[in-house]
């Protein structure tokens, strides 16, 4: 596999997934942009990793603009997106509601996906071709009942990657939603004891990084491709909507 020439925007990119999916790409040749809040922890994994670092929030949407124009002025083109910024929701419902904490979560799992796809398709277009990821997770395919505000923001953005694939096919441009389960990531640190002792499977971030090279390979189009543990990576086959029936 290999990606030479390729160049990369990777949000979250300072550690966890993007991170790691960021060091895949330059090890098979990419040149890459990462796009993190975090600025002493994005600028110590360039500078390990041999790529460039923009301080990026991206429930900004003029820093999703600043950080595709960074990457256009450095490299001149954008051939792929991994839109993978995201954080645990810190908000429960009813009784244990955060507002600042679903607004947050909301920002940054789903504002972060749109402003970035709302940022980076121009210059995809521009370039003539492009294969977008955005991250979903197992929980947007779901019921996810111990967060159902994660839950919320991940199903919208593999619908929004399913609804939004046919619309780019005549621009040669593919976006699908990369759903994992329970991965060794910051974002399971509050529930991993309970994951271990209830004996769930944490998968380790190169098996999803794995997952998501294939689907930078792939030519399907406004999929939900998740990866779980002990299955190999595939696309998630939903039910059709029942159509109308006459009275």
């Amino acid at each position: 596999m290999s990606f030479q020439g390729k160049v990369a925007l990777v949000t979250g990119g300072a550690n966890g997934l993007g991170r790691a999916a960021a060091a895949r790409l330059i090890g098979q040749g990419a040149k890459v942009v990462l796009a993190d809040i975090e600025k002493e922890t994005g600028e110590a994994a360039a500078a390990e990793l041999g790529a460039e670092f923009i301080r990026t929030d991206v429930t900004v949407p003029e820093a999703s603009v600043a950080a595709v124009d960074f990457t256009l002025e450095k490299f001149g083109k954008i051939d792929l997106a991994f839109l993978n910024a995201g954080i645990a929701t810190g908000s429960g419902m009813i009784e244990h509601f955060d507002l600042d904490g679903y607004r947050r979560a909301m920002g940054v799992n789903l504002d972060g996906v749109v402003f970035g796809l709302n940022a980076v398709v121009p210059a995809m277009r521009e370039n003539g071709v492009g294969n977008i990821i955005a991250t979903s997770s197992l929980a947007g395919l779901a019921p996810t009942p111990f967060d159902p505000i994660y839950a919320a923001n991940k199903h919208a953005v593999q619908a929004i990657c399913r609804s939004l694939g046919p619309v780019l096919i005549e621009d040669n441009i593919t976006v699908n939603a990369l759903c994992p389960g329970f991965t060794d990531t910051r974002i399971v640190d509050g529930i991993k004891e309970h994951l271990v002792d209830g004996d769930v499977p944490i998968m380790e971030v190169e098996k999803v990084v794995d997952g998501i090279m294939e689907l930078f390979e792939a030519d399907f189009n406004g999929q939900a491709f998740f990866i779980q543990a002990g299955m190999e990576p595939q696309i998630f086959k939903f039910r059709n909507v029942p159509g109308p029936r006459a009275d």
